[in-house]
């Protein structure tokens, strides 16, 4: 008999079909987060050099452009230091983290609901077995206690403890990996706004109009 039978399933009792909800619904949830979480992770480094490359012409707006067009909260926070680059460095610094603390709650968005379902899959599934344990044990009190009879009560005892566990050991895998992309984005998130403010106070503030003309003279 396979694993994927309908059958199979149909003898976990009423409880099978809790945990196929919930199975489904964490699916959905996974693959919006992955989705998400990839959309809005980039390559830190080639962008924070790119914006410097461009800073060091003096083009401020081809940088804002550019991180307007690029998704995800590292090019938020950096876009909000590049509106206050000629600000002191505490108006600067206040602009990075207000922009950070508006991008990276959005990171966390629905991974609560993840861990919800891993935990409680479990104790579904353990609802299921202890109301198999309960008809075996009315059939046994009715004194009609067939081989079948019992048998259907230890099918979905055993089927709602597994149906359980099959679905809370990958919730919690899942969980842990998308929590592990959330802290290599936030990561990154922190590195470009100290990147980029350090970058703005000393070699963009510092080259002031002379760099300007510099660059004017190159071109």
């Amino acid at each position: 008999m396979s694993v994927f039978d309908f059958s199979l399933f149909a003898k976990g009792g009423p409880i099978m079909w809790v945990l196929l909800v919930l199975g489904l619904l964490c699916l959905m949830l996974c693959i919006e987060r992955t989705l998400y979480l990839h959309r809005g992770q980039i390559r830190s480094t080639a962008f924070i050099g790119g914006i410097k490359n461009i800073l060091a012409k003096r083009r401020i707006v081809e940088a804002l452009t550019v991180c307007e067009e690029t998704p995800g909260p590292v090019a938020a926070v950096v876009k909000a230091a590049l509106l206050h680059a000629d600000d002191s460095a505490d108006v600067m610094r206040f602009h990075v983290q207000e922009a950070a603390i508006v991008e990276l709650p959005a990171l966390e968005r629905r991974l609560g609901s993840i861990a919800a379902i891993a935990q409680v899959a479990p104790l579904v599934g353990l609802l299921g077995t202890v109301l198999g344990f309960v008809a075996t044990f009315v059939a046994f009190e009715k004194d009609y206690a067939t081989a079948s009879v019992l048998a259907k009560g230890m099918w979905q005892a055993l089927l709602c403890t597994a149906g359980g566990l099959m679905l809370a050991i990958p919730a919690h895998l899942a969980h842990h990996f998308l929590n592990g992309r959330v802290r290599a984005i936030v990561r990154d998130v922190e590195w470009a706004g100290n990147e980029i403010m350090k970058f703005l106070r000393t070699e963009y503030q510092g080259a002031g109009p002379a760099g300007a003309g510099g660059a004017g003279e190159k071109k």
